[in-house]
C-alpha cells in the first residue's frame, strides 16, 4: 500500500520491485508457458515488462533534463 507520504522515487521503486517479483513468479518454464497463467505469451509478465521500461525510461530522460538544466546563478553548475 502506498500513502502520501512517500516521494515519487519511492513509489517508482516500489512499481520497480513489484514488477520484478512478479516478473520471477512468471518465468516461463521449460515448456515456454507460464506456470502460472498456463500461456507461452503470459499477459501479466508483458504488462511488468512494460512497467519496467517505462521506469528505466522516466529515469533517463530525468537524469538528461538534470544534466541539461543549469542554473546560470550557479558557480557549481555553471560549466
Amino acid at each position: 500500500m502506498t500513502g502520501p507520504h512517500l516521494s515519487l522515487a519511492q513509489i517508482r521503486n516500489r512499481l520497480i520491485l513489484t514488477a520484478r517479483a512478479v516478473l520471477r513468479q512468471h518465468r516461463p518454464g521449460p515448456d515456454g508457458r507460464c506456470p502460472m497463467c498456463r500461456t507461452p505469451d503470459c499477459p501479466v509478465a508483458t504488462a511488468a515488462r512494460d512497467v519496467l521500461r517505462t521506469a528505466e525510461e522516466a529515469q533517463q530522460h530525468t537524469t538528461a533534463s538534470e544534466l541539461t538544466t543549469r542554473d546560470p546563478d550557479d558557480p557549481q553548475k555553471a560549466g
